[in-house]
């Protein structure tokens, strides 16, 4: 393979920002991949470097309350973090607010230039700094509801994989620390060494969104029994379209008033939830069966195979038949 030469560039210092409830998976992933790329653009060099990166990793001590480097690749040198990332977290997102040191550190790292980045869990402490607030941010789709309802300044957009705004990054998904990963070195890198990485780690290159993995998990926790009972009685005729008048009918409520509070306990108009439905309904026959795309669209009621395939693709955010591809349970047939 031909080398591209790449600009001389000096030592990048990435830090990993951690506490009690930090990922291990996140921690040392992040680690192995930022290590991959240094080491990788450094053969690009003729400085004699072994890496062009600086990994370093910062603890808060719940005890003390202080934040202090336990881990650094060239140590030696005075700290100078051009990226600071917060891995993924289990406890960030479900133990209640409190006062941390971590905030204000994070604000101060901020205002001195450095790019802040927080993967799933992490998210959440990147938005008790303030500095997501007005933005879009992602984070694992099951925790949106729970971010959103913590942190309702922020615009919550969980099907991206990754938002990137410059100086703030987000990412969705347990494993999304690759693709943040990626994003990072693409920056600081190139192109070039990105795609290397990834080769090299076998992982595909920033593309990926997370509506392809995530499910329908409608609200059932509003305390509306009327709206509950027509959620019920959707979920049985997933498959076939009902008008407004059916459905509030079977709610006990009159049109207006039904649709009124099913707009406010669901947050989406009733024909938009019995199109997810629809799609989710066409999900798992495309995982589970070898029936034709045109068969599923007439199944779930879609007359226009051509809709049907626009309305999935803006819904999943693939075509059918490359959700197929990727999310078959079936093997493919032996060839003769």
């Amino acid at each position: 393979m031909v080398k591209t030469a790449l600009p001389s560039k000096s030592r990048i210092e990435v830090g990993l920002v951690c506490d009690a409830g930090t990922s291990n998976t996140g921690i040392y992933g992040l680690t192995d991949l930022f290590q991959y790329a240094g080491e990788t653009a450094a053969k690009h060099q003729t400085s004699g470097e072994n890496s062009l990166l600086r990994i370093t990793r910062w603890l808060l001590d719940d005890r003390s309350g202080a934040i202090e480097c336990i881990y650094d690749t060239h140590p030696g040198t005075p700290h100078a973090p051009s990226f600071l990332v917060l891995p993924g977290n289990t406890r960030a997102p479900f133990e209640a607010e409190k006062d941390s040191l971590l905030s204000p550190w994070l604000r101060l790292r901020h205002a001195d230039g450095v790019v802040l980045a927080a993967v799933c869990g992490g998210v959440f402490l990147l938005a008790k700094t303030g500095l997501l607030s007005g933005r879009q941010a992602t984070t694992h789709w099951a925790l949106a509801e729970n971010f959103a309802a913590r942190f309702p300044e922020v615009l919550m957009e969980s099907a991206h994989m990754v938002i990137d705004y410059g100086d703030v990054v987000t990412a969705g998904g347990a494993l999304a620390w690759a693709d943040l990963g990626l994003r990072l070195v693409e920056r600081f890198l190139g192109l070039t060494v990105m795609l290397e990485t990834a080769r090299y780690m076998v992982i595909d290159p920033p593309g990926r969104e997370q509506r392809f993995y995530s499910d329908f998990e409608p609200r059932l926790k509003h305390g509306d029994p009327a709206i509950l009972k027509a959620q019920s009685w959707l979920a049985t005729v997933r498959e076939q379209p009902v008008s407004v008048v059916q459905i509030a009918e079977r709610a006990g409520l009159e049109p207006r008033t039904f649709l009124r509070r099913f707009v406010k306990a669901t947050g989406m108009k009733p024909s938009e939830y019995q199109q997810i439905l629809r799609i989710t309904r066409a999900r798992e026959m495309l995982e589970f069966s070898r029936t034709s795309v045109e068969q599923i669209a007439s199944t779930i009621g879609y007359t226009d195979v051509g809709g049907f395939r626009r309305i999935f693709r803006k819904v999943v955010g693939l075509t059918p038949s490359d959700y197929r591809r990727r999310f078959c349970r079936l093997t493919a047939p032996r060839a003769a």
